[in-house]
């Protein structure tokens, strides 16, 4: 088991390389992008990863699986907070900073896996008690749903000014597009404060992002 254990660290390492590239490459080229193209942004070997993954289909099953471990992991600090206002804003602010909707293009491309079901409604339940308690404290605006929420995250978690400032190499104002983000994610988060007026249309249907996939 002791020589094994180097071996798993790598793959976690791979695997945690790869999301995040996964992210970055399908925020630009969609669900066409190549596994070359992924593999390489991760700096991971297109033939060790073919020795884990046998398709791309296979990859992106299981990147969908670590992303949701991610949200999964997101809303349980949140509800960890004391303060349900405070648990709320770092549930939004982390998944928007792990671009928790960054794999939404796959939606609808490949299977959904026994893992991938589960762990969704893993993370739907979660996000449901943690807007409940929100609005049970009276912090969360009431027309504000767990949707609402869900997009709001993915919206804004999607291809960023720092990211593109990166892709250039303008390294000099990467720090300033960061202090940007953190300022257009407060302006955001505010507004599902309570107290304000109330929200255009009618609220979007609990089923919606999930009848995509």
């Amino acid at each position: 088991m002791a020589r094994r254990a180097p071996r798993y660290a790598e793959a976690e390492r791979n695997d945690r390389a790869l999301l995040e590239a996964a992210k970055k490459v399908l925020a630009v080229d969609g669900a066409h992008t190549s596994v070359a193209t992924i593999a390489a942004r991760a700096g991971v070997g297109i033939a060790s990863l073919y020795r884990r993954y046998r398709t791309k289909e296979e990859l992106f099953q299981h990147l969908c699986a670590l992303s949701l471990g991610q949200w999964i992991q997101a809303v349980e600090e949140g509800l960890a907070h004391d303060d349900p206002w405070e648990g709320l804003v770092h549930y939004i602010t982390a998944a928007i900073e792990f671009s928790g909707g960054a794999l939404g293009p796959l939606a609808g491309t490949i299977p959904v896996t026994d893992e991938m079901a589960e762990k969704f409604t893993r993370s739907e339940e979660l996000t449901r008690s943690l807007i409940a308690r929100a609005h049970e404290a009276g912090v969360l605006r009431p027309d504000a749903t767990a949707v609402d929420v869900s997009l709001l995250i993915e919206q804004l978690g999607k291809s960023s000014l720092v990211e593109q400032f990166e892709v250039q190499g303008r390294t000099d104002l990467v720090d300033e597009a960061s202090n940007a983000r953190r300022r257009i994610i407060a302006i955001a988060v505010d507004g599902l404060r309570a107290g304000h007026g109330p929200l255009p249309g009618r609220p979007p249907g609990p089923d919606l992002l999930a009848e995509r996939w």
